[in-house]
């Protein structure tokens, strides 16, 4: 069974079962979609798609934001037999061109607003056959996803998937920025939809909340709601307080992903009193997700005043594990808050040092971990596919202690990427830009703490000529340069510390600017 397996069963079993609703609280819109229909609907454009030229190992984009006209995509692509390849709707044209040129992707189905600029960019897109609209779009040669849906058949397509087939290529960064393609198959993905209904103890007659954005591998949370036939809330456009308790409450949900920022904003609210839990029916709510970066343990312990007999779950992944479900851990103990756990079902994880041997508890090691999400490889780099999978281990990357109980603590990253709000910030990227600045002469990018998004990015910039350069002419600079999640929100004018092999010595920076 893969999920595509799911659609189907699903349709069959649950017809006329709600599958998706999507909730746009600021246009006051609200869409359901059954199971039957949205097996139906996959079906139509896989057909629309394999009518076209799409044939298996095909390689198609998408982009858009949360819906359930995304998920149809992400589907529908995934039944032709060609790889899904979710791309970040924030991405810049530059980040589009290296990943084109890397995936070749046949097609690219996007949401409409992106339209003119995709149709711009069509030089940087020269594999591209086909462009599909998830909505309506006059455009000359973008065709309309609603349309294609509409007049293929809606039988499942004529296309045998296995268990050991590629179906996914998602695109991550590593400590150079550079988008690296990491290549899954569909027993990968079927990995953390198993280990979300075991670790939750999913049955029908839960739902999720899922707000965060689905080209992440954290699209596992929503395949488990999947596996158990539960409904799924998209909750989209602005994401407020008021918004995620008004759906909670209105839809009945039972379980909600929430990454640190919304759950502060949640807990200041309440604080304010300008959020009221009494004015919500929130009494089916039982689990409290959070994940996507580290959780700050003062803040689980404010949650528990509010909401003292909810469950809360710290989850932890990556994307070259296929995302959410590589440990988990139910917090019950307060002397285990900010554990990130034990490994979930069909995984292992040990922590180990540079020889790959195991550390004792309480010393520090790198977190490995194998299993059934382990990806096939790192798409056309098979000396960085053997650098981090050996043995059938994945090298996470990742610093951690274990206790005598054997939950896992994380302890740092070997990488320097900074993550702000849930979104991984790429170092290199940020000072690459920032050094094209003319009054620029040195920058480096380091993560500060911050309450709600637990880093911030803070440029140390290194000007030519000293007072030759102030905060709001580098601040203008980063606002047309760089998308909003990569914009430094703290510009610290000081000289920039190299070894004398050239690297910079950031952990320098951090001891001076990092609040212990």
């Amino acid at each position: 069974m893969n999920i595509i397996d799911l659609a189907s069963r699903n349709g069959r079993l649950y017809p006329d079962d709600p599958a998706f609703v999507e909730i746009r609280p600021v246009s006051r819109q609200k869409r359901s979609i059954s199971w039957k229909q949205f097996d139906e609907r996959t079906n139509g454009l896989a057909n629309a798609l394999i009518e076209r030229g799409v044939r298996k190992g095909d390689r198609v984009f998408m982009m858009g934001k949360n819906s359930i006209n995304w998920l149809e995509a992400y589907f529908g692509i995934i039944k032709t037999g060609a790889w899904v390849n979710p791309l970040n709707f924030r991405f810049t044209d530059e980040n589009i061109a290296y990943c084109a040129a890397a995936a070749e992707p046949c097609c690219f189905i996007f949401e409409e607003e992106y339209a003119p600029r995709i149709e711009e960019g069509r030089s940087i897109l020269p594999f591209v056959k086909r462009l599909i609209s998830m909505g309506p779009n006059g455009a000359s040669g973008i065709e309309d996803m609603e349309g294609l849906i509409a007049h293929s058949s809606k039988l499942p397509p004529p296309v045998e998937l296995k268990d050991e087939d590629e179906c996914a290529l998602y695109f991550t960064s590593g400590t150079t920025g550079a988008p690296k393609p990491i290549l899954l198959l569909h027993k990968n993905l079927f990995c953390p939809a198993v280990n979300e209904v075991t670790n939750l103890h999913l049955t029908r007659d839960d739902s999720l909340l899922m707000m965060p954005p689905l080209y992440h591998v954290a699209m596992g949370h929503l395949l488990g709601s999947m596996l158990a036939a539960t409904k799924t809330v998209l909750l989209t456009e602005e994401v407020t307080p008021r918004a995620i308790f008004g759906a909670i409450s209105g839809e009945g949900l039972r379980v909600a992903f929430l990454l640190v920022p919304w759950t502060l904003d949640i807990l200041q609210a309440m604080d304010k009193g300008e959020l009221k839990k009494e004015d919500y029916d929130l009494s089916c709510w039982r689990i409290l997700q959070m994940g996507a970066q580290p959780i700050p343990t003062s803040l689980i312990r404010r949650w528990k005043e509010y909401f003292p007999h909810m469950e809360c779950h710290n989850t932890y992944g990556l994307s070259e594990s296929s995302g959410p479900g590589t440990i988990h851990n139910t917090i019950e103990d307060e002397s285990r808050i900010g554990a990130i756990g034990k490994p979930g079902l069909l995984w292992d994880a040990r922590i180990v040092n540079e020889k790959d041997e195991d550390v004792p508890a309480g010393e520090v090691g790198e977190i490995i971990v194998n299993g059934m999400g382990v990806m096939k490889e790192y798409y056309k780099n098979p000396s960085l596919t053997e650098k981090t999978i050996v043995n059938g281990w994945l090298h996470t990357g990742d610093l951690a202690q274990t206790d005598k109980d054997g939950y896992i603590w994380l302890v740092d990253r070997k990488k320097d990427l900074v993550i702000s709000g849930g979104e991984n910030v790429y170092p290199v990227e940020v000072e690459e830009v920032i050094q094209k600045h003319p009054k620029v002469r040195d920058v480096a990018i380091i993560g500060t703490p911050d309450e709600r998004l637990g880093e911030i990015v803070t440029a140390i910039v290194q000007p030519v000529t000293d007072g030759a350069l102030t905060v709001e002419e580098m601040k203008a600079f980063c606002d047309k340069n760089l998308p909003r999640y990569k914009r430094p929100r703290k510009i610290i004018f000081d000289s920039v510390p190299r070894n004398p092999t050239g690297k910079i010595e950031k952990p320098k920076l951090r001891e001076k600017y990092v609040t212990k």
